[in-house]
């Protein structure tokens, strides 16, 4: 997390009363000033349409806050957090709407060296409005960052007209387009396994690993996200952006040094590397699914058609694809990627799997030597099994088991582990960019996926059905198996 508190900042959260507000950064800012991470005298002022004052917000914030804290909370220092919200209600595109927040900027103190920090947690249709409202009343200096959550559009050309827009007015290392997987203590650790251990970088390439998967699955539906997720998709919502950071990071190679823009340079390598699917690839190697009505955790749950209260629709809920990065290191290694609404469970794990030894060398033996399997679990346990094959004690001739190497975090380091936002958020008040995507980054992912969502466009009615509390539709599993692979499936 940083062993230095900065110096007191300003935070401006617009979108201050919404779903993001107040279950991500609330809580980690929450965190951060329980912990001593937020100096004294940073103000964290919301904006949003609500129409509410100081006390309103105040309150709306300590009734609603606790609920997503999920640790054990210091009644003192919540109430010491609460009372230091500011709130200011704007609607972003009335111009005479502003001055309001100009002045409590203004009242906050005029030193030109401190930081502000605007957190864009609203509709990517409106951060071009608020950068340039920014600009236009004074707000932005060189010391200002702008946060922007995803999507960063929904296909190449809206992604370049927001970086345009924002770009207009901030300067490119002052933008922080966030992906909060980057910020998991799992992700992070991966770069330090890969890059710290001399044992696995010799062998982190195509003449040991067979292939990689990477799952990113939820047991939940689209909920009250209906209205925007069937304008979004599984690829447009997941696969662009959180499960293609993950590819990067685990196929990039080694920066000279972890820092600013190295490891972004890297990943930037490594989407440029991946191979392009046409048209003709998208029904062999992707699969597009949608949930129908099912069974998650024994309980009866509605369709996708039912939540999103959109009969007919074509948008995916689920995604599989099978990826190549063209490359020396990489070739002919496939990473699989899926994502979905109403799998069995939620989970988020990362699977490199080696080959198989050459030559077996017990023929007598019970059991096979199985072959070496690190499985890197992101959600909801994070930690690293690394799967080997062991001799069962006994007389009697050789048994061979399948055991795990298991480090568990949470076990390991006998403390909280942050949040992911709370490492980012302060990693943007440090201004530090390391775990942020850079413009060049979002858009090579965008021109990459984009031929894919044309293909699927293109077919008409795309989507295979899957009951909801199940892996996915059964073409998933065929997309896979035609290589002579399975999926791994979680011990549960």
């Amino acid at each position: 997390m940083g062993s230095q508190t900065p110096a007191p900042c300003d935070i401006v959260v617009f979108g201050g009363t919404g779903d993001l507000a107040l279950r991500k950064l609330l809580p980690a800012l929450y965190h951060q000033f329980q912990d001593g991470h937020l100096a004294p005298g940073t103000a964290v002022i919301a904006c949003s349409r609500a129409g509410l004052d100081d006390a309103g917000y105040r309150a709306k914030v300590a009734g609603d806050l606790p609920a997503f804290l999920g640790h054990a909370v210091s009644d003192a220092a919540l109430a010491a957090f609460v009372d230091g919200l500011q709130h200011v209600s704007l609607d972003v595109g009335c111009d005479d709407e502003w001055q309001p927040l100009v002045e409590r900027i203004a009242r906050e103190g005029v030193d030109p060296d401190r930081v502000r920090v605007y957190y864009l947690a609203c509709a990517p249709s409106l951060f071009g409005t608020i950068a340039a409202a920014l600009d236009r009343h004074g707000l932005i200096n060189e010391h200002s960052r702008v946060v922007l959550e995803k999507p960063i559009g929904r296909d190449l050309a809206s992604a370049r007209e927001i970086n345009d827009a924002v770009g207009a007015v901030f300067e490119e290392s002052q933008i922080f387009r966030i992906d909060h997987y980057l910020g998991k203590e799992s992700v992070q650790n991966l770069l330090v396994t890969r890059f710290a251990n001399s044992i696995f970088e010799p062998i982190w390439n195509s003449g040991a690993i067979d292939h990689v998967q990477i799952t990113v699955a939820e047991s939940l539906g689209v909920g009250t996200r209906g209205g925007y997720y069937d304008g979004s998709g599984a690829l447009r919502d997941m696969v662009q952006n959180h499960l293609l950071q993950l590819l990067c990071l685990v196929a990039m190679e080694p920066p000279t040094t972890v820092d600013r823009e190295t490891v972004r340079d890297e990943k930037l390598k490594v989407l440029r590397a991946l191979k392009p699917i046409g048209p003709a690839d998208v029904p062999q190697v992707t699969v597009a699914g949608q949930y129908t009505a099912g069974l998650v955790d024994g309980a009866a749950v509605p369709s996708y058609a039912e939540d999103s209260s959109c009969p007919g629709s074509g948008t995916e809920t689920f995604a599989a694809l099978r990826v190549e990065v063209q490359n020396w290191r990489w070739a002919g290694v496939p990473f699989y990627l899926r994502t979905g609404k109403r799998m069995p469970e939620r989970y988020s794990e990362i699977v490199i799997q080696f080959k198989a030894v050459p030559h077996p060398m017990f023929p007598h033996a019970e059991g096979t030597a199985a072959a070496n399997r690190l499985v890197i679990g992101l959600q909801p346990d994070e930690g690293m099994k690394l799967q080997l094959t062991a001799k069962e004690p006994g007389p009697g001739g050789i048994r061979l088991r399948p055991v795990s190497l298991h480090l568990d975090y949470a076990s390991a380091f006998q403390r909280r582990a942050p949040e992911a936002y709370e490492r980012l958020l302060m990693d943007v008040v440090r201004g530090n960019p390391t775990l942020f995507m850079r413009r060049d980054e979002v858009e090579t992912a965008w021109a990459w996926a984009e031929p894919i969502l044309e293909a699927w466009e293109a077919v008409g009615s795309r989507v295979r059905p899957y009951p909801a509390g199940t892996p996915g539709p059964v073409a998933a599993a065929t997309l896979i198996e035609r290589d002579g692979r399975s999926w791994h499936e979680r011990d549960r």
